[in-house]
This record gives C-alpha cells, sequence and structure tokens, in this order.
C-alpha cells in the first residue's frame, strides 16, 4: 500500500512511516520544511515538501494520486499561538479531505483528539480550547463526506514510553495514557481494516492486544 501522512515529520507520523516500512508498505511524508527530509528518510518513508497552510487543493491532489490511504496526523503544536490551531488542526484537515476526494482516495484516517464533539469546560485554557474546537469542527466536516471512507481515531494522553501493543479501543474508553508507538500501530491496523471506516474511535492504553481491537471494532 502506498499511505500519504500529512505531518510526516510528527512523532507519531514518524512511528507509523517505520512501522509501514517494515511490513512492505509505501509511506509518503507531507512536511513543511526540507531539513526534516532526513529523518523521513531514516524511517524508509519518501518525503514531499507541501505546507498545507499554504499550497492548493489541485496541487495536494497530485500528491495523493495513486495512493491507497490518506492520514491526518499533523497538528499546530503545543507551542503554536490561535490562529494556527485553525490554519492547521481544522484547516489543514478539511483541506485534505478535499484533495482525496480529488484525487479518488476514499479511505481516510484522522487522528484527532479527545473531548473534541464537546465545548471546553469553564477554566480550559484558551489556545488547548481553540485547538478541542478545531479538531471538532474537521471531526464534523468530514464525517460528512460521502466520498471518504474515513475513521476518527481520538487518543488519550500521548506519551512516549514504550508501546506495550495492548489497547483500549471503542467508540467510548474513559481518559487514559497511550503511547504513541501504540497509536501509530492503531493506525498500521486501521489502514489494514478498511471495515473500520464510518466509526469514531478513542484509544487509551489497555488489555487488549493492538489486532484485535481493531478487529473488535470493525465488529470482527
Amino acid at each position: 500500500m502506498r499511505i500519504v501522512i500529512a505531518g510526516g515529520h510528527g512523532q507519531i507520523a514518524l512511528r507509523l512511516e517505520r512501522l509501514l516500512a517494515a511490513r512492505g508498505d509505501r509511506g509518503v511524508g507531507l512536511i513543511r520544511r526540507p531539513e526534516q527530509a532526513a529523518a523521513l528518510e531514516e524511517a524508509g518513508a519518501e518525503p514531499v515538501v507541501c505546507d498545507l497552510e499554504s499550497t492548493s487543493v489541485d496541487d495536494l491532489a497530485d500528491r495523493l494520486r495513486g495512493a491507497d490511504a490518506a492520514v491526518f496526523a499533523a497538528g499546530a503544536g503545543p507551542g503554536s499561538g490561535l490562529g494556527r490551531k485553525e490554519t492547521v488542526d481544522r484547516g489543514a484537515a478539511t483541506l485534505l479531505a478535499d484533495a482525496a476526494e480529488k484525487a479518488g482516495v476514499r479511505r481516510f484516517i484522522v487522528v484527532s483528539a479527545m473531548g473534541a464533539d464537546n465545548e471546553p469546560p469553564a477554566g480550559t485554557d484558551e489556545v488547548f480550547a481553540a485547538y478541542l474546537r478545531a479538531k471538532g469542527a474537521a471531526d464534523a466536516d468530514i464525517r460528512r463526506r460521502k466520498a471518504l471512507d474515513w475513521t476518527i481515531l481520538r487518543p488519550g494522553l500521548l506519551t512516549d514510553g514504550p508501546g506495550t501493543g495492548r489497547v483500549a479501543l471503542a467508540a467510548t474508553t474513559g481518559r487514559g495514557e497511550v503511547t504513541r508507538d501504540d497509536v501509530a500501530a492503531v493506525i498500521g491496523g486501521l489502514l489494514r481494516h478498511p471495515e473500520t471506516a464510518g466509526l469514531t474511535l478513542e484509544l487509551i492504553g489497555g488489555d487488549t492486544p493492538v489486532e484485535d481491537a481493531v478487529r473488535n471494532a470493525a465488529g470482527g
């Protein structure tokens, strides 16, 4: 499979790219800066410089043509301001969806955030609240699309510890932590299970092996 990953230099994306390369799939990572290319090449992925905040739908569709799936794993990052939550966490996600539709790439996976469907509680940091609203708006837009076989994945609190290979994956899991390794492994599993299309799934660490968790979520 050829998988195009938006946010190709991100921590989850690099882990996913290594996983794809190890199993013989081809990861293509969209990156903002040429100096990020070496990290993708080391991970076994093809780097493509494409700034999602300035590119056009047509240009992005050209990058996607011939792909088996697209993964939105981009994010403005914790140090960014309010404006980039809108341009990246919402705008880039919907732009990638527009481009996927134009390129005829149906399988579409979004890395979102827990709580994105709800208005942030009073007292939430304004930048984090903007992030959740942007993620929620992007998810709502993507759920309405009939030309995409989308799955929205909402991990809990991300950690950098080694993956456990065991998770809880369901429409509702409750709050919890999950390693970035395990998030990447679950995305890899979702790519192999297109029958998870149309699902919004929460993800935290748990007791179920990743492959079984994905298969269970798919109804099998």
